[in-house]
């Protein structure tokens, strides 16, 4: 299954205040067989974005299933790359960090 998760669109935040909500969000779209992510509305994100995103890959990854995590603000894009973890997170890391 490869559309994405009307419920993540919904996301204006993703920051420690309300990770373990989007977390339980993403796994259960994990869990369904979702494979694709979209995060194009998150305006607000800290470092626990970048931990839900990790813990997404690696639910994914236990699935053995692929996760494409798609349309990341800019702001989010610079955290990953501020964190070293695009290679963790994305197939396309250049693409997803640069681009």
């Amino acid at each position: 299954m490869s559309d994405s998760l009307d419920t993540l669109q919904s996301l204006t935040s993703l920051t420690v205040a309300n990770a373990r909500m989007a977390l339980e969000q993403g796994l259960a779209a994990i869990e369904s067989g979702q494979d694709t992510l979209d995060l194009r509305n998150l305006q607000a994100v800290d470092s626990g974005a970048v931990s839900v995103m990790l813990a997404w890959r690696r639910a994914a990854q236990k699935a053995g299933q692929p996760l494409h995590l798609k349309n990341l603000p800019p702001n989010l894009k610079s955290l990953t790359k501020l964190y070293g973890v695009c290679d963790l997170l994305f197939d396309a890391p250049e693409a997803a960090c640069h681009g």
